[in-house]
């Protein structure tokens, strides 16, 4: 992960990092336990000052999403069902065979003290917990972000083939209220804010309820095609999420600086859309935004100078990520 900082931008330098290190958590570029740059590393990369580098990760750290080891460096932290598996600390080499999996597995609870009943026992509870918690799947984000929720939740229905409910945030503890079991589902954006919320349910502590971060598509083909663009290209960008946006943004920004002109609106802003439909020279679009785009085309075909290239973003969430959350929910 390279981060592109422009001193002379209007948006504060520190904004730009912050962001930029979220998106590579979220799209698992800096997977769980990941060690990030020292602030001496990211001072040669970006040019910045460590004293704010040290503020952007003191921000990471509050938000939950990274945690501080004295005289390690900071890590990233596992989130959700991922600091909740029953031998989460244990040394387990992940490329072993199933059988010699199960087997290690076993000789790590027996070394700990357990008995062969016992641990027969916690692994049997463990997959009946995993299995009624998977009866019932909420998706949760918080009603400002709720376009980036829609945008999920076509995705999750598509690749999933199983109900799931999209949630505010606001309103999740009401809807887990009637639920005995359930997973809860978001990314890692927002997953300091749900577990924080939950935690501090008292209706929800005696419910069995996961949470499970997805993570977010790396964007890999848009990113490297922002890079190739003409000097003075104009680029919209439209999605569902207004979050999505302000990020694409900044990251565009922060690759470019002024050497893009860059628009972005949500589908439902039509003078915005059509003003892009008309300018853009390259429309980037989320998939659940396509046909819109295309219709605005062709009802504006008349009228276009140039028919702008449209490039669209296959997905939101990871497909790694959809693949581990199908085999959690048991649908593998």
């Amino acid at each position: 992960m390279q981060f592109h900082i422009q001193t002379d931008s209007e948006i504060p330098v520190s904004k730009q990092l912050y962001d930029q290190m979220l998106f590579a958590i979220a799209s698992r570029q800096f997977s769980p336990g990941h060690r990030l740059p020292s602030t001496r590393q990211l001072a040669m990369q970006t040019g910045l000052h460590r004293n704010t580098i040290g503020k952007v990760y003191n921000q990471l750290e509050a938000t939950g999403i990274v945690e501080s080891v004295p005289g390690s460096g900071i890590y990233v932290k596992s989130l959700g069902h991922e600091s909740n598996h029953l031998l989460a600390n244990s040394s387990i080499d992940p490329n072993l065979s199933a059988i010699d999996l199960v087997s290690q597995s076993l000789n790590t609870l027996l070394a700990q003290g357990y008995s062969l009943t016992q641990s027969r026992e916690l692994l049997l509870t463990e997959i009946d917990w995993r299995w009624r918690c998977s009866a019932r799947v909420f998706l949760t984000v918080p009603q400002i972000e709720i376009g980036a929720g829609e945008l999920m939740l076509q995705e999750l229905q598509q690749s999933l083939g199983i109900p799931v409910q999209l949630v505010a945030l606001e309103k999740l503890e009401a809807e887990l209220a009637k639920s005995h079991a359930a997973t809860v589902v978001t990314t890692r954006y927002f997953i300091a804010a749900v577990e924080a919320q939950l935690t501090a349910s008292t209706v929800v502590k005696s419910r069995s309820i996961r949470v499970i971060p997805v993570d977010l598509q790396d964007y890999e083909k848009e990113l490297a095609l922002v890079k190739t663009l003409p000097k003075n290209s104009y680029v919209g960008i439209i999605s569902l999420s207004a979050g999505i946006l302000s990020v694409a943004e900044m990251m565009v920004h922060s690759m470019r600086g002024e050497d893009l002109l860059v628009m972005t609106c949500q589908t439902n802003d039509n003078y915005k859309l059509n003003a892009i439909i008309r300018r853009a020279h390259t429309i980037i679009s989320d998939k659940a935004s396509l046909a819109i785009v295309y219709k605005a085309i062709e009802a504006a075909d008349d009228d276009l100078i140039r028919i702008p290239q449209v490039v669209e973003s296959e997905s939101y969430i990871g497909l790694r990520s959809i693949d581990l959350l199908k085999r959690e929910l048991g649908l593998v």
